[in-house]
């Protein structure tokens, strides 16, 4: 969410530095911090003490590589506030990983965990290191030797990392297996988004596409729109956008258009979501399955009934915005939209429902894995998709109670719950000494 004139993207859709600098994760957390403190009655030392991270861990990660030279990456792990719980956000590895970008999206985790009412707070890490340069071998010795330098900082009740963008359930693997070996004990709750072998929950992976279906289905019958007659663009077809497809399309929805890096698919008449692989299942096969191709570009301007963008941040920006006809935007990627675009969007009457509600499965079955690593019981698939169902509805009534008596928009409704707890919590604390 950025205001700028010009927003360009790395091929894992993450905003890069441009003669146009976009806003900062950062930048964008604090901002959205204070606006929601506008509408709260709240300690002004508390919206003080949000703005900064409790601490911030920089380590030096030097691994031998296949060709026995020495390189060494930089790694972070930022902890923004605890007072809810223990920390959680992912780790990812990315070339453009810095402390700042940590830092604002362990601010984003704690607003997510607090609007979903989660016992925990946000924290977010990750390495500076392109993970398709690494051979397997490599980016496992490369994730051990990262556990080994925050593992003082990490564990079941301090800070429980899982997965992001450039990392996966084998990533975890590792994770787990290093912290539990200098540890002396098999501690599976170290991390979340396990195999499930290894105390994983069932249903994790497919739970931030869940979500995000679940709340398009309660946008619609908000607004009296019949799911049956509802027509939906999918922008990505990633682990969010075809689990978030194919569910409202087995719900009666009619998806017109799913995307990857190369373009979209359209169909009018409605696609067969289970006939076109994932990009998990796939990679980049959405178009070799279409009969009529369109851009991404052009999908996100269709005129459907819901939009979701499932797949990049800043997609949505002060250039296209205007042409946005969709009546919804449910935004199933983080940051999707520029906070030019959002305004541009509320102009329009257009209702955009926040990332930190709509995407958030992912953290609250997360939080299911936890229980089970720590009571040693795991979880039905059907059960862990109930109590992921009731969480959204219970999150979904939440932040309808304050968009309808503060008259404000969905994100703003979102961000008030949050902050909302996460003051409370902080006040009956106290600060100490």
């Amino acid at each position: 969410m950025a205001s700028h004139t010009e927003v360009t993207h790395d091929e894992s859709g993450e905003p890069t530095t441009d003669s146009a600098e976009p806003e900062s994760a950062l930048e964008t957390a604090r901002r959205q911090l204070y606006h929601a403190a506008t509408h709260l009655d709240i300690d002004p030392s508390v919206v003080e003490r949000l703005k900064y991270p409790k601490k911030v861990h920089e380590v030096t990660v030097p691994i031998r590589r296949d060709d026995g030279t020495v390189e060494v990456f930089t790694g972070y792990r930022a902890q923004h506030d605890s007072v809810r719980g223990p920390f959680k956000g992912g780790l990812r590895y990315h070339p453009d990983v810095t402390r700042d970008e940590c830092v604002g999206l362990g601010m984003w985790m704690t607003w997510k965990c607090a609007v979903m009412d989660l016992p925990f707070g946000g924290a977010k890490g990750g390495i500076a290191v392109n993970p398709k340069e690494l051979s397997p071998g490599e980016k496992e010795r490369l994730t051990r030797r990262f556990t080994q330098e925050i593992r003082d900082v990490i564990g079941p009740n301090q800070d429980i990392p899982a997965p992001d963008m450039g990392t996966d359930p084998q990533t975890m693997a590792w994770l787990m297996d290093a912290y539990s070996m200098q540890e002396g004990e098999t501690i599976p709750g170290v991390v979340t988004g396990k195999p499930p072998v290894i105390g994983g929950s069932k249903g994790r992976e497919e739970a931030p596409g869940r979500s995000v279906a679940t709340i398009t289905q309660l946008v619609c019958e908000y607004y009296d729109r019949q799911l049956e007659e509802t027509t939906v663009a999918v922008q990505g077809y990633g682990s969010v956008g075809a689990n978030a497809a194919r569910l409202l399309d087995e719900w009666g929805a009619t998806i017109v258009a799913i995307s990857d890096v190369n373009g979209a698919m359209y169909d009018p008449a409605g696609i067969d979501t289970a006939a076109v692989p994932s990009h998990d299942e796939e990679p980049e096969a959405v178009t070799t399955y279409a009969d009529d191709v369109i851009s991404n570009e052009e999908l996100l301007t269709l005129d459907v009934d819901v939009l979701i963008p499932a797949a990049l941040g800043n997609v949505i920006t002060e250039e296209n915005a205007e042409a946005i006809a969709a009546d919804f935007v449910v935004e199933g990627a983080n940051g999707p939209m520029t906070s030019a675009a959002d305004s541009i969007l509320t102009d329009g009457d257009i209702a955009v429902i926040p990332d930190i509600l709509a995407n958030a499965g992912g953290v609250t079955v997360s939080y299911f894995e936890w229980l089970q690593d720590i009571n040693r019981r795991a979880w039905s698939l059907e059960r862990v998709n109930d109590e992921l169902e009731a969480e959204m509805q219970t999150a979904w009534e939440s932040v309808r109670t304050e968009f309808e008596r503060r008259d404000v928009t969905w994100r703003d409704a979102a961000y008030i719950v949050a902050l909302s707890r996460i003051s409370e919590a902080h006040e009956a604390r106290g600060l100490w000494p």
